[in-house]
């Protein structure tokens, strides 16, 4: 990029929700703001199909999984205005929504320190889709009034103390970045009383290989042992979860049920 053109950019940075996976999940919005990028920094929970409706447009990716950061939180920030003070319109992808657990107000915050306009594009979040998909309603007039999100997990890797909490509640409980933290949920539910509170597990939600697990509290390791599902998972706690079973036929082509250790 020569100097007059540098000296001509107008930065700008899009904060894109794209659902949870499927890639027919993102806003109509957020599609059309994709297609207009000229730089995209992008979540290893991205579907990369959607890279390819901005094909001109540099691709950097800043994803982390467990145990594997691309780059920490403050050099993302950093990264994401440097990107749009070079290129122009800069768009950061997110996988479900960017402000559920998703950091991205961090990022709007700091892009405002360099005057850099922003917008901020919301996502259908994996909390309340996931579950739907896989024939979970997350609030239902004669089992739940109320659902309650939380992360398992906290920044330094330990489980989130909260958790305790949710086992006083008689909502349902939505469990997100939750697998590896399976057998200390379990362990926090049993010591409150709570064995026979339904689960279940959902994998790769809204993706063609999506699994479901479901169980009680108390057989839910063993099932997961027998039935191990990969990550990224939500995990699902409250009465709804039974209605799993009325829903399987119908979600047949998606759910690999096994609510007992046959």
């Amino acid at each position: 990029m020569n100097s007059d053109n540098t000296k001509n950019i107008k930065p700008n940075i899009t904060l894109i929700g794209s659902g949870p996976g499927d890639i027919e999940l993102i806003t109509v919005k957020g599609l059309n703001a994709l297609k207009k990028a000229d730089v995209i920094l992008y979540d290893s929970l991205v579907n990369l199909d959607l890279l390819d409706y901005a094909p001109i447009a540099k691709k950097i990716f800043v994803g982390k999984r467990k145990g594997f950061k691309a780059y920490s939180q403050e050099e993302i920030n950093q990264l994401l205005v440097d990107s749009a003070l070079k290129f122009g319109n800069a768009i950061r992808l997110k996988g479900g929504d960017s402000f559920v657990f998703g950091r991205g107000f961090e990022e709007v915050l700091h892009a405002e320190k360099y005057n850099i306009p922003t917008e901020v594009i919301p996502g259908i979040s994996s909390s309340i889709s996931v579950p739907a998909l896989a024939g979970i309603p997350v609030t239902h007039r004669a089992l739940s009034n109320s659902f309650y999100v939380i992360s398992a997990t906290l920044a330094d890797g330990k489980i989130n103390p909260e958790i305790q909490k949710t086992t006083e509640l008689n909502g349902t409980v939505v469990i997100l970045m939750g697998l590896s933290k399976l057998n200390e949920i379990v362990e926090i539910y049993q010591k409150n009383g709570k064995v026979n509170s339904k689960i279940a597990l959902i994998s790769n939600g809204s993706l063609p290989n999506q699994e479901v697990i479901s169980g009680e509290i108390a057989s839910i390791k063993a099932i997961y042992e027998k039935n191990p599902v990969p990550s990224p998972a939500v995990i699902v706690i409250g009465e709804v979860v039974g209605l799993l079973r009325e829903q399987e036929e119908k979600f047949h082509s998606k759910l690999v049920l096994s609510g007992t250790l046959n």
